[in-house]
């Protein structure tokens, strides 16, 4: 994993940090797990805009991803690490022994050749293996984990993301998530050995607007510059500084707990996130 500063040869270039993608092994997707992607542009079926900020944007193509590992016990090889327009992450072609073909979200090291396998019994903890976190040896990195059996990867999946297992304790394990919150999940739940690759994802610099444009973002309107009838933070005489922050309802923000006290999950977690 690196990153490359770019010669200054146009403006946009002076601040521009690109991925080095070493780790990158083809530039061609496997045909077979590819979709299509419907862009909307924040419009609805009237042509109406009923979300702000969304439009333009490079064509894309979904890969599909296995992000249940629920092909076990049986071995598969990593074919290629690959880019995906559509996560910060990188993925992995794998190559069953049966035949078939599957994405999945790349480890950290996880290499080409390598062999990587998911199921319940006689799995090593190696990186790229998926397992139930009842298996899993405590305090070893994790990561696409499930909430609930059979569900699917849903919790650490975007760059350099991993979480830690901590402790079991009957039915249920406790696992230190990237946000720094701490709860319990079933331990029949799987999860993935090896913290999510491209970690370097975080000191990328754009070092222009039009790039924004590229990924389907269109610009944002700061509330402070707005009217009172649009925005609780717009209006005021010159440059006012907008009062408490606050959402376009006038919720607050930064800082205010919006969690329901009362909602079901909550006697899972031990640790709330840091604020």
């Amino acid at each position: 994993m690196s990153v490359r500063k770019l010669k200054p040869i146009t403006p946009g270039q002076r601040f521009r940090v690109v991925n080095g993608f070493d780790a990158i092994t083809t530039d061609k997707p496997e045909k077979s797990l590819l979709a299509p992607k419907k862009r909307t542009g924040g419009r609805n079926n009237q042509g109406k805009m009923t979300m702000r900020y969304i439009g333009g944007g490079h064509k894309q193509r979904y890969r599909i991803i296995d992000f249940k590992r629920d092909k076990q016990g049986v071995p598969a090889t990593v074919a290629s690490i690959q880019y995906d327009p559509n996560r910060t992450a990188f993925i992995a072609l794998l190559h069953y022994q049966d035949g078939e073909k599957r994405y999945i979200v790349a480890q950290n090291g996880l290499k080409v050749g390598q062999n990587v396998v998911s199921g319940k019994e006689d799995v090593p903890t190696e990186i790229g293996n998926a397992m139930p976190l009842s298996k899993i040896p405590f305090g070893t990195v994790i990561s696409c984990i499930e909430l609930r059996p059979g569900q699917g990867a849903v919790m650490a999946r975007s760059a350099g993301a991993f979480a830690q297992l901590m402790a079991r304790e009957g039915k249920y394990a406790t696992i230190k998530l990237p946000s720094g919150e701490t709860r319990m999940v079933l331990a029949e739940c799987l999860a993935t050995v090896g913290a999510v690759s491209n970690s370097d994802h975080q000191l990328l610099v754009s070092g222009k607007a039009g790039r924004s444009r590229w990924l389907g973002r269109r610009p944002r309107t700061r509330p402070v510059v707005m009217n009172p009838v649009d925005h609780p933070m717009g209006g005021g005489e010159g440059r006012a500084s907008g009062g408490h922050p606050r959402s376009r309802k006038g919720l607050p923000a930064k800082g205010f707990r919006t969690r329901s006290k009362t909602k079901s999950s909550n006697k899972y977690i031990i640790e709330r996130r840091k604020k």
